[in-house]
């Protein structure tokens, strides 16, 4: 197995828990910082636009994991490397997230 392809896993994780706040966030009705947010990722953007942004996230999780390679969840180290990825990405989201929602 190529090297590549594990850093494309462990990015499609980070992808794939980028997803995640945008997601809950919108699909409840919250604003939520966003890219497209002013100033970018500090203002709150609208459900709707975090809803296509977590949608997004989640479409090129996908492409990393699924179509890069052949990912399989019986494989420890694919399993891993995606799970280091959603891990390393869930610590930077809460970090930056928390100076907004009372977090650390």
């Amino acid at each position: 197995m190529h090297w590549y392809y594990y850093l494309a896993y462990f990015f499609g994780g980070a992808f794939l828990a980028n997803s995640l706040p945008h997601l809950g966030n919108g699909i409840s009705g919250h604003a939520f910082q966003s890219p497209f947010a002013s100033p970018p990722g500090k203002g709150l953007s609208s459900s709707g636009v975090n809803v296509l942004w977590g949608f997004f996230n989640l479409a090129v999780a996908y492409l990393l994991i699924c179509r890069v390679g052949s990912f399989n969840l019986l494989n420890n180290w694919h399993v891993l490397t995606l799970g280091a990825g959603m891990l390393f990405m869930s610590f930077m989201l809460a970090r930056a997230f928390g100076r907004f929602h009372g977090g650390q």
